[in-house]
């Protein structure tokens, strides 16, 4: 899980959006600043003028530079609606960056179950066609005594030709495990320790871990940061209907402008207010656009809470079955080893035939099979309730890596008013 946390590119592809997102406040924030320019205009000018007596001419080169502040003072709050939005934006992206941790860490889990069960079901099946080669030397020799039938024979043969086929179905699904581990991991399975379930973070009731989940779930806290930046989207469209208050100071040094050799200095401050009336509806219509949009985003906040739940009730249920599956299975194992040890023994004595001897082999076989991946399930299943109530993290789980935390890039940036490389230097 550590490694899947360090190196998997679709959590570090969440990590960058993030990113993306902070920028948001900043461009946000940037309407609370002042705006500057400088113009500078040089040229060339032929002036000709007639006179008594003749005519006079001058050639000027007209040249000027001044700076131009300008600074909104009123805006109708949309700046500050602005904002809000923008940092619900953030802390909504950061939840998804959480749900999307949490889904990278799950599949990281399965895919190492995975192959540690398929690894196991391998070994079985590989066991299981020693066994039958072993079985059909045995059938033959018998048959070459006249102790069994050529029937006897064909069946050991056919049951041997069976399990060949599974080694290569199992080696199969073991090579597509280790793929998928590769994938979610980023690295070869290696000397695998056995998987343990995350028991002690699994709540004690369905209650508790359906009340956990609705309250911590990224998906849920998702959707309401959702709502609140479409709400403060209200408030941005309503600030359009408000005055606009602004003020412009400007200095500028002119040189030639009337007269060659001649110089001007001029310095202004102005105050602009401008009070919308009309502008033809549009506005109007964004405002009310906007509402039925926030309208959709409490709906589908509501939409998420019973995807939670319903998501949390199934993994429960999973969990459950699978524990009581691991201790069915364990007994059945007892139970058919009990019973191919005696087949094995009434067979001697010719009280059992060579097919209740396959049979009850191939019945050891399925159940030793149920066992194992029962005991996958046991263990993806109680990862899954993790998953499902929110808390299948890193710190949460004392995962030993160092953990990514969002907030940092967010306070780098909100407050920068210039500058045009990434926090990482890029």
């Amino acid at each position: 899980m550590a490694k899947a946390y360090g190196g998997n590119p679709q959590l570090n592809a969440s990590r960058a959006l993030t990113r993306v997102r902070d920028e948001d406040v900043a461009i946000a924030q940037s309407g609370y600043r002042p705006t500057a320019s400088i113009n500078v205009q040089a040229g060339v000018t032929q002036q000709e003028g007639s006179l008594e007596g003749g005519t006079r001419q001058q050639l000027l080169k007209p040249a000027s530079a001044g700076l131009v502040v300008n600074q909104t003072l009123f805006n109708g709050f949309q700046t500050d609606n602005n904002t809000r939005r923008a940092e619900s934006g953030v802390y909504g992206q950061r939840e998804t960056l959480r749900f999307t941790e949490m889904s990278v860490l799950f599949s990281a889990a399965q895919s190492y179950m995975n192959v540690l069960a398929d690894t196991a079901t391998l070994e079985l099946r590989r066991n299981n066609v020693e066994v039958l080669e072993e079985q059909l030397r045995q059938t033959r020799d018998r048959f070459n005594v006249g102790e069994v039938t050529r029937t006897d024979v064909a069946q050991a043969e056919a049951r041997l030709a069976g399990a060949r086929a599974d080694v290569s179905a199992a080696e199969s699904a073991l090579r597509t495990s280790i793929g998928i581990y590769r994938q979610n991991i980023g690295v070869e399975p290696r000397q695998l320790a056995p998987g343990r379930p995350l028991d002690r973070y699994v709540p004690a009731s369905l209650d508790q871990a359906v009340a956990v989940g609705l309250k911590e779930h990224p998906q849920i806290l998702s959707a309401f940061h959702a709502v609140d930046a479409a709400e403060a989207q209200v408030k941005v469209f309503e600030g359009t209907l408000y005055p606009t208050l602004s003020v412009q100071g400007q200095v500028q040094q002119a040189y030639d402008q009337q007269l060659a050799n001649t110089s001007g200095y001029a310095a202004s401050i102005l105050g602009r207010l401008t009070i919308p009336l009309y502008q033809g509806g549009q506005e109007y219509a964004q405002i009310r656009q906007a509402k039925e949009t926030a309208g959709q985003r409490r709906i589908e906040a509501e939409q998420v809470r019973d995807q939670v739940r319903a998501q949390i009730v199934d993994f429960w249920g999973r969990l459950e079955a699978a524990k009581a599956r691991v201790i069915a299975s364990q007994a059945q194992v007892q139970a058919n080893e009990v019973a191919l040890n005696g087949v094995r023994e009434e067979a001697r004595v010719g009280q059992r035939t060579t097919l209740d001897v396959l049979n009850a082999q191939q019945e050891l076989l399925n159940a030793r099979v149920n066992l194992i991946t029962a005991q996958r399930d046991r263990v993806i299943f109680s990862y899954g309730v993790v998953q499902a109530i929110g808390r299948l993290t890193v710190r949460f789980t004392a995962v030993p890596v160092a953990a990514y935390s969002p907030k940092t890039h967010f306070d780098q940036v909100k407050d920068l008013w210039f500058g045009v490389r990434t926090a990482d230097g890029r």
